[in-house]
């Protein structure tokens, strides 16, 4: 908690956002994936997979988008600042090693947008024109913020809210599909806790039970580990990949 703590005060980020809680999301974020690194590096490599596939079946290069870019550990930077003559990179945070690995680029730009307000203003000029969009591992993170705010102030949620987020953002994408060259999505759909017997102790839904069509590849994600939430339980993520969401969706 303390390295979290300490991600959270030195990452810089608006202060509107921080108010929100996006810095203190991404620190936590930033601290659990140095300490789950080993676990979580078949997953990484398999999201960067699809986005440098997705990236070279683009045909035209001019400028490439990635949502939810946060610390890049998903995202292939330089294969993607190769192939296409600008990259933006779309995070309400983005954490010093992201803000490190984009000056080796000067055609790679960083873009702070409030994500889980919707795919609107500033994040809707940025993406307008892309020849490819990336969603990275996002879609189940945007109502986490918006959720927290309302248990921060003793209020309920309504029930729709998180279903809400998560399909007006498949609705952005959706539109950015008609005109953009491709767009890509990857995202953890289903939380499972196991034990080390491999049995299934309990179950989340993070589509909050929206449907998605059936994914060109799928893989778990070990998101925790055993000892990270207990010694005898572990945290699994199932994650589906859509290396042309427009073809997924038809």
């Amino acid at each position: 908690m303390l390295v979290a703590w300490a991600l959270a005060q030195f990452n810089p980020a608006p202060l509107r956002l921080r108010r929100l809680g996006y810095v203190r999301q991404s620190g936590l974020l930033h601290a659990r994936s140095r300490r789950c690194r080993a676990a979580w590096t078949p997953h990484l490599e398999h999201a960067r997979g699809v986005v440098a596939a997705a990236a070279a079946a683009t045909p035209r290069r001019g400028l490439a988008v990635v949502i939810g870019s946060g610390l890049l550990d998903d995202v292939p930077l330089d294969r993607l600042a190769t192939l296409f003559e600008r990259v933006s990179l779309v995070d309400a945070v983005h954490p010093w090693p992201a803000r490190l690995a984009v000056r080796r680029h000067a055609h790679v730009s960083l873009v702070t947008a409030e994500i889980g307000a919707g795919l609107a203003g500033d994040l809707a000029e940025c993406c307008a024109g892309a020849d490819l969009i990336v969603s990275a591992n996002l879609l189940s993170q945007i109502p986490i913020v918006p959720l927290d705010t309302y248990e921060a102030r003793g209020r309920v949620a309504p029930s729709q809210l998180g279903a809400q987020l998560i399909e007006a953002h498949l609705a952005a994408l959706d539109a950015f599909a008609r005109t953009a060259g491709r767009v890509c999505l990857i995202t953890d759909t289903v939380q499972r806790e196991e034990d080390r017997a491999g049995r299934i102790t309990d179950s989340l839904d993070l589509m909050f039970e929206v449907a998605l069509p059936q994914p060109e590849a799928a893989w778990d994600w070990e998101i925790a580990p055993y000892g990270e939430i207990g010694r005898h339980h572990r945290l699994v993520h199932r994650v589906h990949a859509y290396p042309d969401w427009r073809a997924a969706r038809r």
